[in-house]
């Protein structure tokens, strides 16, 4: 009787895998076949692959180019709608998403030589859209201030996307960059409610660590400021808590906020509604009805959005992006770059 051999990863040589002969090892062994990823304290396991590329092309996004080191999370967001992307190596986007991490340990030298290249024409990058450029591991790998380093070299504009307090290892930097080419930092936080926090968020630092991250920013001459995504419908959509999480906002020095609310789809609406099922059950059949689509229903984030604007009023946040006078230096596609940021 034939028995088939798994596939072990360390039997590809030395150089790490593609993410492709990845997602293959996978389909054929199962996350067992990742026999070459190492098990760190947090328990999650990483995989260290080599990329093809580093600039990615989006379509369908506010931007349309991402920088992403680091693939899987170990914040293991419930809402994370990267957690779809995971079922592109074969993966599942339950626990696998926060426990299967993938690190492109060719990175900075794959974006360097795109930045290189005749054909790049300095676009605005966004990094850290998929998952997070600032996860734990980023201590160790250190990909993301190496990649800031290329970006700051070629003076390319950028917009950082973090839940992570570590951003603040890299204000030197940051602020360097602000100064030259442009750069915003977008810490997400989209709740200061504990209870909300503890369940949506379960590896993440405390929203209030984050908040001083903000400041620690801004004092060292970072534009940096509050991303509330995702507003959770149910959990973080009830006024007196988004009022909350605003003021909070502006007493730590945020520079700008931006807001959206939680959309569903792939694998993300499979694993939150399960979530939800088991934890909010009484939530499920107005989930249901207000997310017919990928998108909760329009007449609902308009009013969400129209909350947050009156309260972004209220605490003066409006008026400390009008009156940021870097912004009036800053090249029109950089600021419209940015906008649409802080619109995702």
């Amino acid at each position: 009787m034939h028995v088939e051999t798994p596939i072990h990863l360390f039997d590809l040589g030395k150089t790490s895998p593609t993410t492709r002969e990845v997602a293959e090892a996978v389909r054929q062994g199962g996350p067992d076949a990742l026999s070459g990823a190492v098990r760190r304290a947090d328990a999650a396991r990483y995989q260290e692959v080599h990329c093809r590329s580093a600039l990615n092309e989006v379509k369908g996004m506010p931007f349309q180019w991402t920088l992403n080191p680091y693939r899987g999370c170990t914040h293991g967001c419930h809402y994370c709608y990267a957690r779809r992307y995971h079922t592109q190596f074969e993966l599942g986007a339950d626990d696998d998403f926060a426990s299967v991490i993938f690190v492109k340990t060719n990175f900075v030298a794959v974006l360097r030589r795109e930045l290189q290249s005749p054909a790049w024409r300095g676009d605005y990058v966004a990094m850290g859209t998929a998952t997070d450029c600032y996860q734990p591991i980023e201590g160790h790998y250190t990909l993301t201030r190496r990649a800031l380093e290329a970006l700051h070299e070629f003076r390319n504009p950028v917009g950082v996307v973090t839940k992570g307090p570590m951003v603040v290892r890299d204000k030197d930097l940051l602020a360097d960059m602000a100064r030259a080419a442009g750069c915003t930092v977008c810490v997400s936080v989209p709740t200061v409610d504990e209870d909300a926090w503890r369940q949506l968020e379960p590896g993440t630092a405390h929203p209030l660590q984050r908040l001083r991250a903000v400041r620690e920013l801004v004092d060292a001459g970072v534009r940096a400021g509050v991303l509330m995504n995702p507003i959770v419908p149910g959990l973080t959509s009830k006024p007196a808590l988004l009022e909350r999480t605003v003021k909070a906002a502006a007493d730590h020095g945020a520079c700008f906020l931006g807001c959206n609310v939680m959309f569903l789809e792939g694998g993300t609406r499979e694993h939150f509604m399960q979530w939800l099922a088991q934890n909010h059950a009484d939530l499920v059949l107005g989930y249901e009805r207000l997310y017919a689509g990928k998108y909760a229903a329009g007449a609902y984030r308009k009013a969400v959005s129209t909350t947050v604007q009156l309260l972004r009023g209220k605490y003066g946040l409006d008026r400390r992006e009008s009156g940021d006078t870097e912004e009036a230096s800053t090249p029109p596609v950089v600021r419209e770059a940015r906008q649409r940021l802080l619109n995702w």
